[in-house]
């Protein structure tokens, strides 16, 4: 009996190990709220890893400091910022496209594992209501 509970701890730690990783998977993902960026949501981003997709961000769809990974849309970085799966709202999209765009090379520079978020966050540029710049 104790060796056939063992075989079974064994073989669903194996299952758990091999499962592939998701949209839920964000643990290596940096979550930069409203006051970091200037938009009004919240944007994930994180290094390739092992990831085959092109570069990207997450945008969670709900306004403020909300990291809900149900509810979010990817925004590819490059050759120009556009939404690539999901649906978010106008008024927010047109802010999301314009700070990636601003942000590119510091993105892209953190996805290839060149920068780690420390250096990301002092590259990073905000985006204001008046469609102004700013340094963070």
């Amino acid at each position: 009996m104790a060796q056939e509970l063992l075989i079974k701890r064994a073989a669903k730690a194996e299952r758990v190990a091999a499962a592939p990783t998701g949209r839920d998977d964000l643990f290596g993902m940096a979550n930069l709220f409203p006051a970091d960026t200037g938009l009004p949501v919240t944007v994930w981003v994180s290094p390739r890893g092992r990831a085959r997709h092109a570069a990207r961000v997450t945008v969670c769809r709900v306004p403020g400091n909300k990291m809900i990974p149900s509810n979010t849309v990817f925004v590819r970085i490059e050759p120009e910022p556009n939404l690539i799966a999901g649906d978010l709202p106008a008024r927010y999209l047109a802010s999301v496209l314009r700070w990636v765009a601003l942000n590119r090379e510091a993105l892209l520079a953190q996805w290839e594992g060149e920068i780690g978020t420390g250096a990301l966050m002092r590259r990073l540029k905000t985006v204001t209501p008046d469609r102004q710049v700013s340094k963070l």
